[in-house]
């Protein structure tokens, strides 16, 4: 007899796909009996962690009887102190993904709307199909760059919610400056615009903007952060949001109130003082990026030029099939298939000696392609 039989979900789960992340790298060594794996599939650090953020952990680990600080107090006064901005205008979570539920818990209910770019992250559906809003979803151009003629026409009496993800996922493409200001400026007063700026630390384009000083000029914006990218803090899960007081103030009556860890809270202190891991994490991502881009232009490859640390490239109708063959070596990247986009990979920035192993697999798998087709000549 099935006692759950007669339970009854909500509606909304209908709508909601569970995330999916890509492939650990344990998991791939009991599958294929490898030891050897490398990881450019989450746009994790291939520096590690700030060694200043391990050292806090230690510090503390004494303490983890003790719940943590329920308003994450000292590391809201170290962003504030590095964003010139007030502990007010701070809301501290676990993880940008955690935020993007509680925005969604503030200020949708049933019928209203979000706009979201496509393609792009897909936790801000899942929100918004948690909440029993509508998902508008509106293309990116052709080179995958915003428009914002395109979102504004989008925009209806029931958008409650604009989405920007700059630097975008997956796309590596950003929303310049002066129309992230134009669209500031046109939106009506009732919507809410999120900035996602998860990649903004590796972006360095002069007309780059990460949107803190629309949050300092009381703009209706809310800014996503994250300490899992630069600072290569992903395994313990700490984020934050800027935003006018308002809009903080509002969002942590939704907030659980020891969401964020203690160890957490301890490494993203630390961590957002450390310089010479971020400068050392940027200059690698540079290098790495131009490795990259040379080995695929060299292998006849389109891709995307990218401000964050991942490249979106372009492999037609194989594409899928290299996505496995590097996997089966190895190698794991990320399939857009996840995005709508089965014919592109895209991979994450590592090491010299990561981004080599990949270029190397990669090259030998697309000309064993080629000869099968007979496309070369031996």
């Amino acid at each position: 007899m099935d006692l759950l039989n007669n339970i009854k979900t909500r509606q909304a789960l209908q709508e909601i796909h569970p995330y999916s992340p890509g492939k650990p790298i344990w998991e791939v060594q009991k599958e294929l009996g490898i030891e050897h794996v490398i990881k450019l599939a989450s746009n994790e650090n291939p520096l590690g962690p700030s060694p200043k953020a391990i050292e806090a952990i230690s510090s503390h680990l004494a303490g983890i009887h003790r719940y943590p600080d329920a308003q994450a107090a000292q590391l809201k006064n170290a962003i504030t102190e590095r964003l010139h901005l007030l502990p007010q205008q701070i809301i501290v979570t676990n993880g940008a993904d955690e935020l993007i539920t509680l925005i969604s818990e503030t200020f949708l209910e049933p019928g209203d709307e979000i706009i979201v770019p496509a393609p792009s992250f897909s936790e801000y559906d899942f929100g918004a199909h948690l909440m029993g809003a509508q998902v508008v979803a509106i293309p990116l151009t052709e080179d995958y760059e915003y428009d914002i003629q395109t979102i504004l026409t989008a925009v209806t009496s029931k958008t409650k919610i604009v989405y920007i993800c700059s630097p975008n996922n997956p796309t590596g493409t950003y929303m310049k400056k002066m129309h992230l200001q134009q669209l500031m400026d046109i939106l009506p007063r009732h919507v809410l615009v999120v900035f996602d700026a998860a990649y903004s630390h590796f972006a360095d384009a002069a007309d780059y903007t990460d949107g803190f000083e629309l949050v300092r000029s009381g703009y209706s914006i809310i800014v996503l952060q994250t300490f899992s990218k630069i600072y290569g803090l992903a395994g313990v899960r700490v984020g934050y949001g800027a935003a006018p007081e308002a809009i903080t103030q509002s969002i942590l009556k939704v907030k659980e109130p020891f969401n964020v860890n203690a160890l957490a809270q301890a490494a993203a202190e630390a961590a957002i003082y450390d310089e010479s891991h971020v400068q050392a994490s940027q200059q690698n991502n540079a290098q790495g990026r131009d490795q990259l881009y040379a080995a695929f232009s060299s292998l006849g490859l389109n891709y995307t030029e990218s401000m964050s640390n991942f490249v979106l490239v372009e492999i037609g109708e194989e594409a899928k099939t290299v996505y496995e063959q590097l996997l089966a070596k190895g190698v794991i990247v990320r399939y857009g298939a996840t995005w709508g986009m089965p014919g592109h990979v895209r991979i994450s920035v590592g090491t010299p000696e990561e981004n080599a192993i990949l270029i190397g697999t990669m090259s030998a798998i697309l000309l064993s392609s080629l000869e099968l087709n007979g496309r070369v000549q031996k």
